[in-house]
């Protein structure tokens, strides 16, 4: 099995090695092991959800300024 460094999945994915550690530590990455202070991630993994961003959340903006401009009278 090939394995990959945080630096080299860091180009692939288009985040900072050190944001890939820290998915590692979090364990969202399946199957990454840490070999001293090194992170090694298999290459055919998927790059996780970001989790600051709530696919529900834009309905619910939608929906709060049109019930308050409806409150207002806009």
């Amino acid at each position: 099995m090939e394995y990959l460094t945080t630096a080299e999945l860091s180009v692939q994915w288009n985040i900072t090695p050190r944001g890939i550690g820290v998915l590692c530590a979090e364990g969202r990455i399946e199957g990454a092991m840490k070999k001293g202070k090194s992170w090694l991630i298999p290459a055919g993994s998927k790059k996780p959800s970001d989790k600051r961003f709530n696919k529900h959340e834009a309905k619910n903006e939608s929906s709060f300024s049109e019930s308050a401009s409806k409150e207002i009278g806009i």
